[in-house]
């Protein structure tokens, strides 16, 4: 079983990975300023893949944060919707995650 010592590093650590990649995909989206039209056609293509992976990684980097808040208030490794303590297997795979299985798949179902 993992300690909650273990799981806040592995989200700090995913955490700090996000990070790093977001300010990349900045950098790399800043970075476009080609004058021929068939080239900026093709960045502007690249662009949207960015910033989608940008999305993803922002809308991780919440839940990561949401997780460490938990941790930091005593609330970790509960579901957040019914209060049920959530499986350590689950955790293990999805550490960032505030609800129990079955809510989780109540709230896919919805």
């Amino acid at each position: 079983m993992t300690s909650l010592t273990e799981r806040r590093k592995v989200l700090t650590d995913r955490l700090a990975e996000l990070t790093a990649r977001l300010r990349e995909i900045d950098e790399e989206l800043e970075s476009h300023a080609s004058p021929d039209w068939e080239d900026m056609a093709v960045e502007r293509e690249e662009d949207e893949v960015l910033e989608q992976m940008g999305t993803s990684g922002k809308v991780e980097i919440a839940k990561i944060n949401a997780a460490l808040k938990r941790m930091d208030e005593g609330e970790y490794g509960y579901c957040v919707t019914c209060g049920d303590e959530i499986s350590p297997e689950r955790l293990d795979v999805l550490p960032h995650t505030p609800f129990c299985r079955s809510c989780a798949a109540a709230k896919a179902a919805s």
